[in-house]
């Protein structure tokens, strides 16, 4: 038996951000995903982070060359829920006792629009 896709007016709209990271440590994927979660269930607990629903699309490092190790990653969140999400990487300061900065530079309705960021 086939399983019926749901149809687009029935499926959660989606918006991405496009963000900046900066850190001392050498990250993956993994890592900034768990990044991502730990400081929203921190600041918003587990109930509002459930329905946020959080994937990472996208982590590309930026090879100049500085103090940081430089990265833009694509983050996937619902819509409405954008500036919750903001808000809780925006208190992210350290991971492995060593200093991240996160920040916004932009949100997009489709991943194509992302580009004009990165």
């Amino acid at each position: 038996m086939k399983l019926k896709v749901l149809p687009k007016s029935q499926r959660k709209h989606t918006h991405y951000l496009v963000l900046d990271i900066k850190s001392e440590e050498v990250l993956s994927k993994n890592d900034f995903t768990s990044i991502v979660w730990d400081s929203c269930v921190r600041f918003q607990g587990e109930n509002n982070t459930s329905n946020f629903s959080l994937w990472t699309i996208e982590l590309i490092k930026n090879e100049n060359v500085s103090f940081f190790n430089e990265y833009k990653a694509i983050l996937r969140c619902q819509r409405g829920f954008e500036d919750e999400v903001r808000s809780c990487l925006a208190l992210t300061h350290n991971y492995n006792r060593k200093r991240i900065s996160i920040t916004c530079i932009g949100i997009s309705g489709t991943i194509k629009g992302c580009s004009k960021f990165i």
